[in-house]
Parts: C-alpha cells; structure tokens; sequence
C-alpha cells in the first residue's frame, strides 16, 4: 500500500489535524499579539518621555530665577526606566545645548535647529549610529516668551524592546499549546473510541455473531444515535437470520405435509385399502391438501411479484363506505362459525378514494382471517371509517389475544410468525408483509396501531380523490 493511501486510525487521524491546526492558530495569535504588545509598548514609553520633557519644563519654570536656565540636569531629573534611559537636552533660544542629563554629550554631531521646526513627536536619524531616535519636544516658556527647550531622545530600538513581554507570551502560547493538545488528544479519543467499538462489532456481525455488546452511555447524539442504529440492525439481522432460518424448516415442512398427506391417501386408493364412498371422501381430502399447496406456492409467487413491482395495479375511484362495506359483508357470509359478532361504521357522507378493487379485498381478506384466528373462543370484529384531510382510514380491531410485545416490531417482516401463530395456524408468514405492499402500491399504507391482550388493531391508509379529480 503506497504512503498516500495508508489507512491511520481515527484518533491519529483527527488529533494530528486539529494539533497542526491550533498550533497554526497559536503561531497567528502570537505573531499579532507580539505586534500589539510592540505597539502599546511604544506608545507608552513615547508618553512617558513626553511627561518627562513636561515635568523638566514645570521645574525649570518653578525656580526662583527663572531667566537663566540650568547649566546642568540634577541626578533627581533623571527618570528611572525598567528598560530605557533617555537622553534629556536643555537648549537655549538658538538652539545651543546648555545642559544633558550625561556626564557627556553622547549625540554632539546633532543639529538640533531643524528639530525645533518640527512637530512635538518626531524622528531623527543618526548617521554616524544609523539609528533612528525618536524625538520629544517641548517649549520653555516665561511671560510667554520662549526662552528655550527640553529635547528627550530616544532610540527606536531601545522603546520597542520588550524582551520580558516577549517571554511571557511565549510561556502563555505554549503553555495553551500543551494544554489544547491535551484537550484534542482526549476529545478524539471519546470520539472515536465508540467508533471503534461499532466496527469491531461490525466484524463480529459479519462472523455471524450477533450478540454484541456496546455501551449506551453516550453524550454526544450523533455517536449515540449510530451506536444506536447499529444496534438495532444487529438486532433486527438476528432477528431475519432467525426468520431465515425458521423459513426453511417451515417451508419444508408446510409443503411436505400436503405432499406427505396427498400421497398417503392416493396411495390407499390405489392400493384398495379403502373403496368406495371411503375412497372418494379421501380423494376429496387430496384435493384440499392440493388446493392448500397451491395457495402456499401462489402466496410466494405473488409476494415475489409485488417484491420486484411486476404485479399491474388498477387505480378507480369508488366510495369507500360502500366499497369496504361490501367486502366486510362477503367476508361474513363465508364465516360458518357463528359466535363471531361484527360491528361496521361508516362514515356519514360520500368519500371517494384512490384503489385497487382486488388488492382492497385481498388486505381486508387477510386482516378479518388473521382476526378471527386470534379470537378461538369468538368475539367481535369492528371495521370503522374515519375521513382526515388528504386521506381515509380504515381501522380493523378485534378482541382478541393480541400480538407480542416483541413480536410486534416484526410482524411485517417477510416469512416472519409470531409465537402465538407458529406452532397453530399453518403458513408461511407473508399475509400482513404481502397486505402491506398492496397498501403501498395504491398510494396508502398499512400500520399496526395498537395490540395488546385486550385486542389488535390495524390501520389501512386510502388516498382520498382531489375535488379537482372527481
């Protein structure tokens, strides 16, 4: 594998990206701190030469003789700077240095003349140093006349050094370096610690072990919410791999029995173990395992049909009152057990819906068997209609023995039977997935909406007819 497609580990992955990019962002904040640091450093030492050059002018002006002034610079004038020492000049009115606060003359090449032309704050550069000085002046001034100047001097290099500031930047920069590095480094981990997990159990998954283990006490929602999916399709591929499993045991075993029977009876006929009116009765019995047969291999070419939408659909319009009404009452007349009760409510005004005649009977048909199944002792089945804004619905209820809790997140799942089904009502478990389709493949939809030991109840969504389409 070449350097460029290496495969790294998420925590590698994102802890070195986010490092590199907060240690650019530090390398940034601290570019421009150390000029704002540089910048307020100079603007401060520049006001303190000129209160320096202020105060020296007040205490000229403050003597007792104030016409002359001094011919030197007391040690007490001078201001004491952590890093600077400025040069203080005292010139006359022409200019002429009187005093310094030196014990000699460090700049004596200087013109001050045309410095005393120029604004308050100036700069100046020394040839002979190739230094640039920044300049303050101001005005001795008696009776207002102007006697003379301060000059305060000053090197550029020495206001803007500020190797102290610098020092502690630093220590502060890296200092938030290490400790968000640290922050990065625990951050990606709790991250990709969780990811880690799901796709060891991904592998486990695809050994075929289903039983994982992942923790569900996770923050973050987008982490839980894949930890929490994954889950669930490790549950629900158990769940199929189960199905799977039980579809072939119950395949063969719900077309070998039919098989099995219609071969034993014809074969007592042939054989003349039986005769007569006994051997047409089991003739007879033949003919209902063969029609039972043929309904399990029609139920799974028709589920393979919708599967893969081979199966046309005929749309019409028809009132759903009458329509459902009508299929509820065929379904009556085929039941011969009588302690079934039926109740019907329609609704009160003529509704049309979007459907299919056939594949309405067949959703109803299986929905009102399954019902009846459910209820061995008798009981009572309610069809009733309920109009919503863009659509009807038609609730199926029966007073029953309900579904399993944990069999109800299942029931549409194809080959599925639930536990009160599987070892009593024969089958192959395509009823409700195969209504479902139907449903769907008109526009509605169909949902389990309650089930519980009181009873089940379903739902058929019908697409209502637009005024503009009838």
């Amino acid at each position: 594998m070449s350097i460029k497609n290496k495969r790294v580990s998420l925590l590698t992955y994102w802890t070195s990206r986010y490092v590199v990019t907060l240690c650019i962002g530090l390398l940034i904040i601290s570019l421009i701190f150390a000029m704002w640091i540089r910048h307020t450093t100079l603007e401060y030492r520049l006001e303190m030469m000129s209160f320096m050059a202020e105060d020296t002018v007040k205490r000229i002006t403050d003597t007792e003789t104030p016409k002359e002034l001094p011919k030197s610079i007391e040690e007490r004038d001078r201001f004491n700077f952590r890093d600077i020492d400025p040069i203080v000049y005292i010139l006359d009115q022409k200019g002429a240095v009187i005093s310094v606060n030196r014990p000699f003359n460090p700049l004596v090449e200087v013109d001050f003349n045309p410095l005393l032309q120029k604004e308050e704050l100036s700069k100046l550069k020394i040839p002979s140093t190739n230094e640039t000085y920044y300049v303050v002046k101001k005005e001795i001034e008696i009776e207002n006349k102007v006697i003379g100047w301060v000059i305060v001097l000053e090197s550029k290099k020495h206001l803007t050094e500020v190797k102290q500031q610098y020092g502690q930047l630093a220590i502060f920069i890296i200092a938030l370096g290490i400790l968000g590095g640290v922050a990065i480094y625990f951050l990606s981990r709790r991250l990709s610690r969780p990811i880690m997990k799901v796709a060891e159990a991904a592998k486990q998954v695809q050994s075929g072990n289903y039983h994982i283990q992942l923790s569900s006490s996770i923050k973050e929602n987008e982490v839980y919410e894949l930890v929490s999916s994954f889950k669930d399709m490790a549950s629900r591929l158990q769940q199929l791999e189960k199905t799977r499993t039980e579809l072939l045991a119950g395949v063969t075993h719900e077309l070998k029995t039919p098989v099995t029977s219609i071969s034993g009876l014809l074969q007592a006929v042939k054989d003349g173990v039986v005769t007569g009116e006994e051997a047409e009765e089991f003739i007879k019995m033949a003919l209902v395992e063969t029609v039972k047969m043929k309904t399990m291999v029609g139920d799974l070419l028709a589920f393979n049909s919708f599967a893969v939408d081979a199966v046309p659909v005929t749309i019409s319009h028809y009132e759903v009152s009458r329509l459902i009404g009508d299929i509820f009452t065929q379904f009556k007349a085929t039941l011969q057990d009588q302690t079934y009760k039926f109740e019907y409510h329609s609704l009160k005004k003529e509704v049309f819906v979007l459907a299919d005649l056939v594949r309405i009977q067949q959703i109803l048909s299986n929905l009102l068997t399954n019902a009846s199944q459910a209820m061995v002792n008798g009981g009572t089945m309610t069809v009733t209609l309920k109009e919503r804004d863009d659509d009807v619905v038609v609730l199926i209820e029966d007073t029953g023995t309900g579904i399993n809790k944990e069999d109800q997140p299942y029931i549409f799942e194809r080959f599925f039977r639930g536990e009160n089904k599987k070892y009593t009502v024969r089958g192959l478990g395509l009823g409700l997935p195969l209504s479902k389709m139907m449903a769907q493949s008109i526009g509605g939809d169909l949902q389990l909406k309650k089930s519980n030991g009181m009873g089940t109840c379903f739902e058929l969504q019908l697409k209502k007819v637009k005024r503009s389409e009838e």
